[in-house]
């Protein structure tokens, strides 16, 4: 071999040397070409599995273990941490590597047994779905995987009146204690319990949501009264909700605390969800009333802002899409309101009736769902706060509660339905204000329910006075206006009987309205009571004479079959408070109908009058005691009254003012006045009719 032959062999021994050194793999692809192998010894395991069992085995592809590693590493500040602990998946990063467990049908099983497809069939596919959840889960929250994971604590906050219970999965209020109220079957009501009650903030960035009822807070102790429940994103980013139980109060101070969330949250989004889900305890031993009583409540935004509801009986959605001050979830005497510092920005409310045949019946009142938006920015070290009002539906105490929005009244007292606005008017600014002012003297309900109806009686007196005077006079002249319907018969003599009659009325001072205007003006006292006693939470708990609870039916017969037509009113039990207002009424409807002219009564009239009483028992032995009682004892003093008035207004009193008023000129009031011009005319008219119909008959 010549002297070129040997250079020409060594050039092209370089070229090749050269080339294989210019493209040999970096370490990563070595690693892929690894991966790829062990990868394809695991199919052969597999397909060996499938050819031996016939069973399909699933397997971690190389992207998803890739993404394994990646989400694990984002998590980890160390190489022993652990990181994914979801649905029984506890994986983490050791020395590089996934090591952990996955819980399968209560067997923790390894996950390097996983990969190694060393598992039994149903094992192992089971084991692998876990885990490919898990990792998505983990994936789809970004910044926020890291709190997916955590030890989940209760914290206790407590003052005076209200005990509240944090918990660190999902940052919110758990559990709500009254200290001062007590539940048909518990020592302390509770407005909601764990399980019941849930809201959560939905955050969002362009392309994830994240909701933080699924994240592990870190509790931060500030003081006895304050915790911060705070969620750290790493990287300097951190959010949180700070919770304050103001002393003395059922108030709650909610303030959303954040710091360096413009690297989770773009400034480009402005607002967070908010939802929140409410399964309504019960609290009272009777139902019907608590759950007639139990809807969504929310307030419009601004000064004049109304306060609405969803329907407080069937099922119910709405959709409002202007600003709203404060939320509610309210029963018969307890409600759970939140109020916004700012505004909530519109709503979706869903209510929904538990039906009877459903094993929650007995437990719950309504399942309630609510969806609104809050104004948001992640610059912003405070982005939102709220005032969480956990507690009864007391007027006094809801009316106090306007100090916390110095801008516009809360209106909160809108929460106890207390009938339309001219009944309202009466029971704010008449019937409450002494009812509380009562209450300072004296502990016993029942007394201040006697006492508010004597005082009552005493205002309306004079009405009540005019009413039985009328009564009397027009039972006095019962026979003299019979006297003038004989001398006066037939449709010819109308006119002529009517003006006598008149005539008679004007002598003796009486009127054939005299005793219905009166009583008419008592009216919107009555139904002002009847919508007052069912709303008073100071008289829940409250027993009197027999009755255990004035806020409730005083129960003296109770049964379990059903009464065709009237047990949704009626209910299964009969009230004595209830029974005794009944009686009572039969005896004053006697009394009445005696101290009335019945011969020119319509057929059937003294039956109906006889059956009222009877619906009303119907209708209100379901309802509390406390009203029942009241209107058995303003009967009484009615009864009282009719007798005394009696000795007052005799028949010879009546001849003889009459008498007197006989002798005196005679002035016409303009009614009369006009009343006689309109007979003359309307005689003239008849008189006219009949001749043109003798010309006629001509």
């Amino acid at each position: 071999m010549d002297k070129n032959s040997i250079i020409g062999l060594l050039l092209m021994c370089a070229v090749i040397f050269g080339f294989m050194w210019l493209n040999k793999p970096t370490d990563a692809e070595i690693a892929a070409q690894r991966e790829a192998q062990r990868q394809d010894s695991i199919a052969a395991v597999q397909k060996a599995a499938q050819q031996q069992t016939g069973a399909v085995l699933d397997t971690l592809t190389a992207d998803e273990m890739s993404q394994l590693r990646t989400v694990l590493g984002q998590m980890s500040t160390d190489s022993t941490k652990a990181g994914i602990n979801n649905n029984g998946v506890k994986l983490s990063l050791v020395d590089g590597s996934v090591a952990g467990t996955v819980a399968v049908d209560g067997k923790a099983v390894n996950f390097a047994d996983v990969v190694a497809v060393k598992c039994a069939p149903a094992e192992q596919n089971k084991a692998v779905a876990a885990i490919k959840q898990a990792l998505e889960v983990y994936s789809r929250n970004g910044s926020f995987a890291n709190c997916l994971t955590g030890k989940e604590q209760i914290i206790k906050l407590q003052n005076d009146s209200l005990a509240i219970e944090l918990n660190t999965k999902g940052g919110c209020i758990s559990r709500a204690s009254l200290l001062a109220y007590k539940a048909y079957n518990a020592p302390h009501v509770e407005v909601f319990t764990p399980g019941e009650n849930d809201y959560s903030f939905m955050l969002s960035n362009n392309t994830q949501r994240f909701d933080t009822r699924n994240f592990y807070f870190q509790p931060k102790q500030l003081n006895d009264s304050t915790v911060l429940m705070q969620l750290d994103l790493g990287d300097g980013s951190k959010w949180g909700i700070k919770y304050t139980l103001v002393p003395g109060s059922y108030m709650v101070r909610m303030e959303m605390v954040q710091g360096g969330m413009t690297k989770v949250i773009p400034l480009n989004i402005n607002t967070i969800d908010l939802n929140w889900h409410q399964k309504m305890s019960r609290h009272e031993e009777g139902k019907m009333f608590e759950e007639r009583n139990s809807a969504i409540y929310y307030k419009y935004a601004g000064e004049g802002g109304d306060v609405e509801n969803t329907k407080e009986s069937g099922d119910d959605e709405k959709d409002v899409k202007d600003k709203l001050k404060w939320i509610s979830t309210k029963n018969q005497f307890f409600s759970a309101v939140m109020i916004a510092d700012s505004t909530f920005v519109g709503a979706q409310f869903v209510s929904k009736e538990i039906g009877k045949d459903s094993p929650d019946y007995d437990k719950y009142l309504k399942d309630m769902t609510i969806h609104t938006v809050i104004p948001y920015s992640s610059d912003k070290p405070n982005p939102a706060s709220f005032y969480m009002y956990l507690g009864p539906n007391r007027y006094p105490l809801l009316s106090s509660y306007d100090k916390y929005s110095p801008k516009e009244d809360l209106h909160l007292t809108r929460l106890i339905p207390l009938g339309w606005k001219l009944f309202r008017w009466i029971n704010t600014g008449i019937i409450i204000p002494v009812f509380t002012w009562l209450g300072k003297f004296f502990g016993s309900y029942g007394i201040i329910i006697l006492i508010l109806t004597i005082l009552i009686k005493i205002v309306l007196s004079p009405l009540t006075y005019k009413s039985y005077i009328s009564q009397a006079k027009m039972r006095i002249l019962a026979p003299d206006i019979a006297a003038i319907n004989e001398k006066y018969p037939g449709q010819e003599n109308a006119m002529k009987r009517q003006q006598k009659t008149m005539e008679l009325y004007g002598l003796a001072g009486a009127s054939p309205f005299g005793g219905c205007l009166p009583m008419l003006l008592q009216m919107p006292i009555l139904i002002a009571m009847f919508t007052f006693f069912p709303s008073c939470i100071e008289l829940r708990g409250q027993a009197f004479l027999w009755a255990a609870d004035l806020s409730a039916p005083d129960k003296i017969c109770s049964w379990t079959a059903q009464i065709p037509f009237i047990t949704n009113y009626f209910g299964n039990h009969i009230s004595l408070f209830c029974l005794l207002m009944t009686v009572t009424n039969i005896i004053y409807t006697t009394i009445t109908m005696q101290s009335q002219n019945q011969q020119n009564a319509m057929p059937g009239m003294k039956w109906m009058m006889y059956l009222m009483p009877l619906m009303f028992l119907v209708f209100f032995n379901n309802y509390a005691s406390g009203l029942s009682y009241y209107y058995f004892i303003s009967l009484l003093i009615t009864i009282a009254q009719t007798y005394s008035c009696r000795l007052f207004v005799t028949e010879d009193k009546v001849r003889a003012t009459m008498a007197e008023n006989s002798k005196k000129p005679k002035k016409k009031s303009g009614f009369m006045a006009r009343l006689e011009e309109a007979q003359r005319q309307q005689q003239a008219a008849m008189r006219e009719q009949e001749k043109r119909k003798a010309k006629r008959n001509r």
